[in-house]
């Protein structure tokens, strides 16, 4: 098959949905796929067998989960703008308001549809201030809890979105404490919570057990339906960007330029100033892996090989699916990648592929 591509390894894919799915028998808690995460959907079917759902952050995202992705169909916004308001409530089941402000705004379009609202409260797991949910002076939801009781009767239920890349269950454990601490009150008046996503509970060795009884405790003590949006905890490690060496130099170092883009085609990496995984990263011959595209710092990282890199080899960077695959873009005209689909009985199959059509139709 033609490079570039990404491959969707279904048998990877199914050790993360089956702790999902353990996870919702084990705790009573619904699990909604991210679709700013992970939005290729034709794996939808597959993944809505260990799912419940997904959730949204745009007026298409929610389209696309309504007509792809059978179960709930949750509904988030940052700003709804008027134009879209009857569309995203069409497309869903429950519609998220970022802001009390909003909800004022669309209370008479929304009346009679699920409606909840998203809280901030005021501390998160991430690292990086671009991510964080709770930086200072944060737009992503509402914080006061005074502010929140006063519309508690025009809502049933609540949204904390406020892990990121969290593999830790003590601190998830402690956050969700905090929260009952300040917002306890108020849940108590709700039917159901989404904790969001960015709890990675599917990695090697995160406490299931420990996660689910503290979900199912959570639950009972509010009498709620809890909700969990995972992202790359349903994709991680799922997917593979399959790429071929076009040239080699050296300039102080060995460098091999491939097919292939991290700022067209593994973006996230490059605005988080991370390098790509490859494995295995091993042997006596260090090389910097390259992009092809005219941007200086196009460079998907340094790595090990057994034997000095030449054309026509063939590498493959590791979990290329989450926030890689929704942000590919045509910078430079690079072609974008194919995406391909190996099933589980190891068969391999091409799902899209993208030309020059696709490139002049992205612009006008």
């Amino acid at each position: 098959m033609q490079t570039p591509y990404y491959l969707i390894d279904k048998s990877r894919l199914l050790q993360n949905l089956e702790k999902i799915a353990w996870l919702r028998d084990a705790s009573g808690a619904k699990s909604l796929l991210a679709l700013k995460c992970f939005a290729t959907w034709s794996v939808f079917d597959f993944m809505a067998d260990y799912m419940d759902g997904s959730t949204s952050s745009s007026l298409y995202e929610v389209r696309l989960g309504h007509e792809k992705f059978s179960g709930e169909t949750h509904a988030y916004s940052v700003a709804y703008a008027d134009y879209e308001i009857d569309d995203v409530l069409a497309y869903s089941n429950k519609i998220i308001f970022n802001s009390i402000g909003q909800l004022t705004k669309f209370s008479k379009a929304s009346q009679g549809h699920v409606r909840g609202l998203r809280v901030n409260p005021g501390v998160s797991t991430s690292e990086f201030d671009l991510a964080d949910p709770a930086r200072p002076f944060s737009r992503l939801g509402e914080h006061d809890p005074a502010d929140i009781t006063a519309v508690a009767d025009q809502i049933s239920g609540l949204m904390f979105h406020n892990n990121c890349e969290n593999d830790s269950f003590e601190r998830f454990d402690t956050m969700l404490t905090l929260i009952e601490d300040r917002f306890g009150t108020i849940i108590h008046k709700m039917d159901w919570v989404s904790l969001g996503g960015g709890i990675h509970f599917t990695g090697d060795d995160y406490p299931l057990d420990q996660l689910a009884n503290r979900l199912k405790n959570f639950a009972q003590t509010y009498d709620i339906q809890v909700y969990l949006e995972p992202g790359e905890a349903a994709i991680t490690g799922a997917a593979t960007l399959e790429v071929t060496v076009l040239d080699t130099m050296h300039n102080g170092k060995d460098l091999a330029i491939v097919d292939s883009s991290i700022e067209a085609h593994m973006l996230d990496l490059l605005i988080y100033r991370e390098p790509a995984k490859m494995r295995p990263n091993t042997g006596d011959h260090e090389w910097m892996i390259c992009g092809k595209s005219c941007l200086a710092g196009d460079i998907f990282g340094e790595f090990r090989f057994d034997a000095p890199l030449k054309s026509g080899d063939r590498l493959s960077f590791h979990d290329a699916a989450g926030y890689t695959m929704v942000k590919k873009n045509w910078f430079n005209g690079v072609k974008m990648p194919s995406i391909a689909i190996r099933e589980l009985d190891g068969t391999v199959k091409l799902v899209r592929d993208f030309d020059y059509d696709d490139f002049a139709a992205a612009l006008s």
